[in-house]
């Protein structure tokens, strides 16, 4: 059985830990709040321009288009969306082992690139042989310092000026998709060229455009493209906070439960020392009167 001192030291250590995971869930519990609220507000408007350009977009041929020609995959961008730091269970795991499966299965063969937007990406991407492109900030997950639309907008109009000179032909959003505080879903999403919308047969109505659609549509796809990745990093900062928050959550109880066990074998340890001390003084008092 261990010494007392040793007992002591794991419980003040257990409860050190146990303060320290209570303290950033109550901190992601604060910033989750003020992301989840920022996604939410977000997708009405990424959804509607989505279905406004849906909606342009049919009956043109848009085969022509510099974002909207299919292509043959040939040469692929998967853009990873992780967050800075960890302590956040297996949200970025899951991201990470998306994107491997993207550049081992689903594009197998392929010329495949990764941008990382989040250190714990690049820093697992580094390490592997598809290359890491850069020139997207000051550093590849500067991103997340502050993030907002202008940022996001940036790194947006640096992949679309790098897809229309032929660098990539396809380019995939790998991230978490926020549902709720304790749930994400892992996504993988094409963000070029665009999905043309499909056609459900009926008909939306006669509009009368000024100007004409083609114009409308050049103006409304950078903007499309530009709102659906920052949708993206709000989602994938939403989750990152849930996910967090959840983890330490976990990481309290536990420690909570392990601080108890120990105190429980601290007192079976301190009995029993105080038992072979009085066995020891019995023993000592008989020998003299013997």
């Amino acid at each position: 059985m261990a010494n007392l001192k040793e007992i002591r030291t794991r419980i003040t250590s257990v409860s050190s830990t146990m303060q320290i995971t209570s303290a950033m869930k109550m901190v992601s519990a604060a910033k989750l709040k003020r992301a989840q609220d920022a996604i939410i507000r977000m997708r009405p408007y990424a959804q509607k321009l989505s279905e406004v350009m849906s909606n342009l977009s049919a009956g043109l041929d848009t085969d022509d288009g510099t974002y909207t020609k299919q292509k043959s995959p040939n040469k692929v961008l998967l853009v990873v969306i992780t967050s800075n730091r960890g302590l956040c269970g297996a949200f970025n795991n899951n991201v990470i082992k998306e994107a491997r499966m993207q550049a081992l299965n689903t594009y197998s063969g392929k010329e495949v690139k990764v941008l990382s937007l989040g250190k714990k990406a690049f820093d697992f991407f580094k390490k592997t042989p598809w290359h890491l492109e850069h020139g997207f900030g000051e550093t590849p997950y500067s991103i997340f310092d502050g993030l907002s639309y202008e940022k996001s907008s940036d790194v947006c109009a640096q992949i679309m000026k790098r897809y229309a000179a032929g660098e990539w032909d396809r380019v995939v959003l790998v991230y978490n998709q926020f549902k709720n505080a304790a749930s994400q879903v892992c996504m993988s999403e094409q963000l070029l060229p665009v999905v043309p919308a499909k056609s459900s047969g009926k008909s939306t109505g006669e509009y009368i455009f000024e100007p004409s659609k083609e114009e409308i549509l050049q103006e409304i796809l950078p903007k499309t493209l530009k709102i659906t990745l920052f949708k993206a990093l709000l989602d994938s900062n939403a989750s990152e906070h849930g996910a967090r928050m959840t983890a330490m959550h976990k990481a309290t109880d536990n420690a909570s439960e392990l601080r108890k066990e120990l105190k429980i074998y601290y007192n079976k340890a301190r009995q029993a020392a105080i038992t072979n001390e009085i066995l020891e003084i019995v023993g000592g008092a008989e020998a003299l009167n013997g």
